[in-house]
């Protein structure tokens, strides 16, 4: 959305999964710090594992396994890109006017049970921008290229080809 805000006629097509338009909430932007601050003191995992990983995904076959990726690529970028990306969330702008503004052809996709970014949201971005399609990807929650990779597949091959 920000390269979309940036330089709009730059991009041709945006797919937007899981993802949200609106600024972050205050009350949202003040319960990072206590996770940041865990960070810093050498508790990633911790955090992943209690407050984060929770959100990620829906049950399924695949969950633990899934799980593990995300636990290993959160300790492999380190606490650093954590409190980077804490950061970023918590001072994005607002992106409903860029959304309006544009008249691109999106894939808008979330999972049906999604905590983190639910489909009202989803939903919000595809009232929005004029020339998109919406999808949703059942049993799934936050991460479904991982969760459901064959529909998502389907998804976007599918909107490609529009």
């Amino acid at each position: 959305m920000e390269m979309l805000r940036q330089a709009p006629e730059r991009i041709k097509k945006i797919a937007l999964l899981d993802t949200n338009p609106q600024a972050e909430l205050k009350d949202i932007k003040q319960r990072r710090e206590p996770q940041i601050a865990k960070v810093r003191a050498g508790g990633l995992r911790d955090v992943m594992r209690d407050e984060m990983k929770p959100n990620y995904l829906a049950d399924g076959p695949n969950r633990e396994q899934i799980l593990d990726l995300c636990m290993d690529m959160a300790l492999k970028l380190g606490s650093e890109i954590f409190i980077q990306q804490s950061r970023a969330l918590q001072s994005r702008p607002d992106q409903q006017e860029t959304l309006a503004n544009s008249d691109c052809p999106a894939l808008i996709l979330c999972g049906r049970e999604d905590l983190l970014c639910p489909i009202e949201r989803h939903e919000l971005m595809h009232d929005l921008m004029k020339n998109s399609q919406l999808e949703i990807v059942n049993q799934t929650e936050h991460l479904p290229i991982l969760e459901q990779p064959e529909k998502t597949n389907q998804a976007f091959l599918h909107w490609m080809e529009r």
